[in-house]
Parts: structure tokens; sequence; C-alpha cells
């Protein structure tokens, strides 16, 4: 006696249309996911950037209050100057400084000379060194791109003015007033601080 057993097996398929709406959901999942992830880098990109800017304006702002905390001036030394020029770019405020001081870049006192120029339909500052005692052909060292805006103010009479000029005033201002304006994230910061030149002048 035999015994004859018969497996039948039934193999269930998807179908096309179960296929298309599969891929089709897969594709919007994706989709999102590379949407979220595109945006996540763009802002993180964003924030260094203005992480960065933010960092390299702070440090200008600083070293430009250290030299100007040494600035010099001897009214029996035509070498020595302070002077402002009140000047705008399209209405962007863009004083000229130019100070003898003490750097650390060089022994001695220095001629520093600060000045914006447009460059590429953006404003930049400009930071220049040389020697008060003999002319030298110095080139200005880009220090801020895409500047906002670039004051210096002396203080004259408890009131700030934005012009200067030892030849005419004889003196070195008490309190210089130094803002630089950058923008981050689509608005305009601005960074201030006040020195106040600490070695003595001789009138």
């Amino acid at each position: 006696m035999s015994l004859c057993i018969n497996n039948k097996r039934s193999y269930a398929g998807f179908t096309l249309i179960e296929m298309l709406i599969s891929i089709t959901l897969l594709s919007i999942v994706l989709a999102a996911l590379y949407s979220t992830f595109f945006l996540s880098h763009r802002a993180i990109d964003g924030m260094d950037e203005s992480i960065v800017k933010l960092q390299e304006t702070r440090k200008a702002l600083d070293i430009l209050k250290r030299e100007l905390d040494s600035a010099v001036f001897r009214n029996d030394d035509e070498h020595t100057v302070f002077r402002v020029s009140d000047r705008d770019f399209f209405g962007k405020q863009a004083s000229q400084l130019t100070f003898t001081t003490f750097s650390t870049l060089r022994p001695g006192i220095s001629r520093i000379e600060y000045y914006v120029e447009e460059k590429e339909g953006k404003l930049t500052l400009y930071k220049k060194i040389e020697s008060p005692y003999q002319k030298e052909e110095t080139e200005g060292v880009d220090i801020i791109e895409d500047l906002q805006g670039f004051t210096i103010e002396a203080k004259y009479n408890d009131q700030w003015v934005k012009t200067w000029d030892t030849g005419m005033n004889m003196k070195r201002p008490e309190e210089i007033r130094i803002s630089l304006s950058i923008i981050l994230k689509d608005r305009v910061l601005t960074l201030s601080d006040v020195a106040t030149p600490k070695v003595d002048s001789i009138i």
C-alpha cells in the first residue's frame, strides 16, 4: 500500500501596480530625507560662515583698539599724526583713519592707516603699516570683506565727532570710538568699542 501526498504550494507575487506604488512612496520618502539633510547642511554651513565672520570682526576690532590705546602724537614731531576723515560709499560709513602708534609688528613708532575701498561691488576694510620717518611703497592688506560700515569717532567737548586732524587740533583725542558693521543672517550687526590712548602726548 503506497501513500502519496501531494504538497501544493501557492506563490503570491506583487502586481505591477503594487510595485509602482511602492517605488513612488519610496521616492517620496527619500526626497523628503534628502531635502531635510540638504537644508540642515546649508544651515550648518551658513552658521559656520557667520561664526567665522563674527570672529574676524571681533579680532580686527580688538587689534585696532590696542593700536589706538598706544597711539602717539607729539607736537614737536611732525612725523606723528592722528587724523580721521569722514567718508561714505553709497550711504555706508567708511571712515579713513591715519595715526602713529607703537605696533607689535615692527620696532619703534609706526604709521598705520585704515581705509575702505570698493571691491567687486562690496566694501573691504584695508590696513597699511609704514614707517613715519621714511617714504615706503606699501600695499594695503584686506582685513574684512563685505563690510557694511566702518566708523571712527573722536570725543571733543563731550561730543563724538567724525573728523579730527592734529594739524588743526594740535592734540590727540582722549577717547576714540570704533564701530564695525557687518551682515549676519541677513541682518546688520554693529560691534563697537572705545579706545583710550595711554601713551602721554608731548605738547
